[in-house]
C-alpha cells in the first residue's frame, strides 16, 4: 500500500519546480492532489501532468488564499498534508534593494506562507502535516546580492519552530525542508542575465561534492517521507538536503 493512501493534500506553488515535483510523487503515494499557482496556463498543464487538481492562486493575496480554503474545504471538507512551496527567488545587490523587491519577497515567501498556514489551520486534520520548502539560503549565503532572499528564508525557518509549538495540540506536525541548488525554472527568473547564471551555476556546481545539482524528485522524496506515518515523531525541524553543499569546508 502506498505511504499516502486516501490523504487529501494542497501543494502550493505545485505548476513548476519543486512545487511540481512534489505533487507528482505525492500522488504517485496515493493523496489526492491540489496544486495551486498564478499563471493559469501553467496550472492547468502541471495539473494534467501531476495527476491533479488545478487551482489559479496567488500566495501573497490573502483574498485568494481564504478562496483556495474555501474551494477546498468544499470539496473535501478536511486535508491531510499542506506543503507551502511557492515562492520568489530574486538576486538583487543590497545598497540596490528597492521597496518594491523587498516587499514582493517578503509578501509571497513570507506573508504569503504565514496566512496560508494560518487559514488553513481549521480544516487540517489531526495528524496532519505542514511543510515549508525553504533554502540553505536560510543558513548561508549562496552568492553575493542575496540578501532579501536569505532573511525570508531564515525566517520561514523561525517560524516552522514556532507554529509547530502552537499546533502541536492540535496534532498538526509543521517542518521545513531547506534545499540546495536545485534544477527548477526558478534560476532563470531571478533576473540576472543568462551569462551571470550559468557562471553562478558553475562556482557553485564545482563546490557541490556530490557533483550535480538537485532535482525537484530528490527533493520530493523527502517531503513525502515527512508527510507520512513513518515521520510521525518528527516536528519542528529543518531539513538540508543539498547534496553536502552546507557541509563544504572553508579551507578546502
Amino acid at each position: 500500500m502506498n505511504k499516502l493512501e486516501g490523504k487529501v493534500a494542497v501543494v502550493t506553488g505545485g505548476n513548476s519546480g519543486i512545487g511540481l515535483g512534489v505533487a507528482k510523487d505525492l500522488f504517485a503515494e496515493g493523496a489526492q492532489v491540489i496544486i495551486t499557482g498564478r499563471n493559469k496556463g501553467a496550472v492547468e498543464a502541471a495539473a494534467k501532468e501531476a495527476g491533479a487538481i488545478g487551482f489559479v492562486s496567488d500566495q501573497s493575496n490573502l483574498a485568494d488564499i481564504d478562496a483556495l480554503v474555501t474551494k477546498t474545504k468544499s470539496q473535501f471538507g478536511k486535508i491531510d498534508i499542506l506543503v507551502l512551496s511557492a515562492g520568489v527567488y530574486s538576486i538583487v545587490p543590497f545598497e540596490s534593494v528597492t521597496e518594491s523587491n523587498y516587499d514582493t519577497s517578503m509578501n509571497i515567501n513570507l506573508k504569503g506562507v504565514f496566512f496560508t498556514v494560518q487559514k488553513f489551520v481549521p480544516i487540517l486534520k489531526e495528524g496532519a502535516s505542514v511543510i515549508v520548502i525553504s533554502s540553505i539560503g536560510a543558513y548561508a549565503t549562496p552568492a553575493t546580492a542575496h540578501t532579501v532572499y536569505g532573511a525570508t528564508k531564515a525566517a520561514l525557518n523561525s517560524l516552522v519552530r514556532s507554529i509547530s509549538f502552537e499546533l502541536a495540540p492540535k496534532g498538526i506536525r509543521v517542518n521545513a525542508v531547506c534545499p540546495g541548488p536545485t534544477e527548477t525554472p526558478i534560476f532563470g527568473k531571478a533576473g540576472l542575465p543568462e551569462q551571470a547564471l550559468q557562471q553562478m551555476a558553475g562556482a557553485i556546481h564545482s563546490k557541490m561534492p556530490v557533483k550535480r545539482f538537485g532535482t525537484p524528485a530528490d527533493i520530493a522524496k523527502l517531503v513525502s517521507f515527512l508527510c507520512s506515518a513513518d515521520a510521525s515523531f518528527i516536528t519542528g525541524s529543518d531539513y538540508v538536503i543539498d547534496g553536502g553543499l552546507i557541509s563544504v569546508p572553508i579551507m578546502a
